[in-house]
């Protein structure tokens, strides 16, 4: 399976095929500043299954709630964010989950950050307090 994400204007277009390896929301406070909503979510994708736009991107790179950089990449045009690089999962690509534009787009298997979650949110997933330790490839 492929799928594209795209920036709101269409001038960034990346490619993942297969399934994300997960997807999670995230409830941190940069994640509502960097959204403009309440959380985020994020399609998680191994690096050798992302094609990346060649250029055009902007790059923010700053520390995340969990304490490891994050590099955001978005459109100098319309502003979206479509992609992030996180320090934490560095064989993973965030791709933000909205940019495909696919209603029936897997829904996320967890909620993270929930210490920063709004007491008026309830939302059926399984919530961890801030990020769950990455799991170790080959390890359950």
């Amino acid at each position: 399976m492929e799928r594209t994400a795209s920036c709101h204007c269409g001038k960034l277009v990346l490619t993942c095929t297969g399934e994300p390896a997960k997807v999670s929301l995230c409830h941190c406070f940069d994640c509502q500043r960097r959204t403009g909503s309440l959380f985020s979510v994020a399609a998680f994708f191994p690096r050798d299954r992302v094609e990346l736009p060649v250029a055009g991107a902007r790059a923010f790179r700053r520390p995340s709630a969990s304490g490891r950089d994050v590099s955001f990449h978005f459109c100098p045009d319309c502003g979206s964010s479509l992609w992030w690089e996180p320090d934490r999962l560095p064989h993973l690509i965030g791709v933000a989950a909205g940019a495909f534009a696919d209603r029936d787009f897997p829904m996320p298997e967890q909620a993270v950050w929930a210490d920063h979650r709004h007491a008026w949110l309830d939302l059926p997933l399984p919530e961890h307090p801030q990020n769950p330790h990455p799991k170790v490839a080959g390890q359950g």
